[in-house]
């Protein structure tokens, strides 16, 4: 039996609050959610969700393959595109990883006790989970 998403494809889009982070086509997409870990194929059932502290991995058409930090935002799947949009996003071959290292140390030093503090921690370990898978 063929597989019936041979040959087709996700249309990706990354967007982050003042630019697009990727865009282009990819076999699958893995985000995690509130709910757990989704991965999406072509065909995939139409999906909101909300992105939990984490990375976004993409496979390309090209097998090419990488990961970006979006420690926040929602993913939205319908017919065959994906759009994640996150106020922080950034790919991780483009983070330093001794530097994001070091901010989630401070970040993590400065206490947890108000909210803006707490997201200061999930972007740094965002960072820092990102850069890991990339190198």
């Amino acid at each position: 039996m063929a597989d019936e998403t041979s040959g087709k494809h996700l249309e990706v889009a990354l967007v982050a609050a003042e630019r697009t982070v990727w865009q282009g086509q990819a076999k699958i997409v893995i985000a995690r959610t509130t709910d757990g870990e989704v991965g999406i194929l072509p065909g995939h059932a139409p999906l909101l969700g909300l992105l939990q502290a984490g990375t976004v991995q993409v496979r390309t058409v090209d097998d090419e393959y990488f990961v970006a930090a979006a420690p926040d935002g929602f993913i939205s799947v319908a017919n065959d595109r994906v759009s994640i949009l996150a106020e922080n996003a950034e790919m991780g071959h483009d983070i330093d990883l001794e530097e994001a290292r070091r901010d989630l140390e401070r970040a993590q030093a400065t206490g947890s006790d108000t909210e803006a503090a707490q997201e200061d921690v999930r972007l740094a370990e965002a960072r820092v989970q990102a850069a890991e898978k990339t190198s």
